[in-house]
């Protein structure tokens, strides 16, 4: 196992054990031999160049693509035998994304995105409503609640993603640079919202980056090459 899998302390919500991935068989794999441990509570920073998987690597997590080789559970449940549907039903109840893009819905009020994955899962409307307006006055957003996002600056609009991704309360939050369309500013007090939140949700959480200063919010930082993960100071 490689230096960037040493498993933590507590017993990990992920675990990647020698997972491959290759789109065309006569081209090098995207991802080789990859090895990861995310604990409960744990915030990892991933960093790598353009084109080295980083995305791919979220995607497979995610089960929205399958490796080629290898192993991923999530809260011990191997990725690899659950059908598309079930595959869906994992992302909906323990996933939380959060996007560069924000990808809110501009229809919808502040208050109405956040709740979107409560509504996905069934939850009902008086549960809904109080889980939702927690976590935005938490953020610091309650008096945003009523607001579309076109109304909202880019932290704000950040800020309700952040929201949508813990709502339900998921095992783990997926980032990808979530702060790349914002300033230094408004991306370090978004950082440190989204880290606060994951510690007191005891929520894994890893963050896809090519801002060291982003990098340096998580607990450990890990680089993505050629060679697989590897801790930043190793790399």
């Amino acid at each position: 196992m490689s230096a960037a899998a040493t498993t933590p302390a507590r017993e990990p919500v992920l675990r990647l054990a020698s997972v491959c991935k290759r789109y065309r068989p006569d081209r090098p794999a995207v991802l080789a031999g990859i090895d990861l441990e995310v604990a409960a509570g744990e915030y990892v920073a991933i960093m790598g160049e353009s084109g080295v998987g980083k995305t791919t690597l979220l995607h497979l997590i995610a089960g929205l693509d399958r490796p080629d080789a290898g192993r991923i559970a999530l809260d011990g449940v191997d990725l690899g035998t659950l059908d598309d549907d079930a595959r869906t039903l994992l992302r909906r109840r323990s996933i939380g994304f959060v996007f560069q893009a924000f990808h809110l819905l501009p229809y919808l009020t502040a208050r109405q995105n956040v709740e979107l994955p409560l509504r996905l899962l069934g939850v009902g409307a008086a549960e809904r409503r109080a889980r939702t307006d927690r976590l935005l006055d938490s953020l610091g957003i309650a008096a945003l609640a009523e607001r579309r996002p076109r109304e909202l600056s880019g932290g704000e609009i950040q800020r309700i993603a952040t929201a949508r991704a813990l709502v339900h309360e998921p095992r783990i939050v997926l980032a990808d640079e979530p702060t790349g369309n914002l300033d230094p500013g408004t991306a370090t007090r978004t950082l440190a919202l989204l880290r606060a939140q994951i510690k007191v949700h005891a929520t894994a959480a890893i963050l896809i980056t090519h801002s060291l200063a982003a990098a340096h919010t998580a607990d450990r930082i890990l680089v993505l090459d050629s060679r697989g993960l590897s801790p930043l100071e190793a790399a």
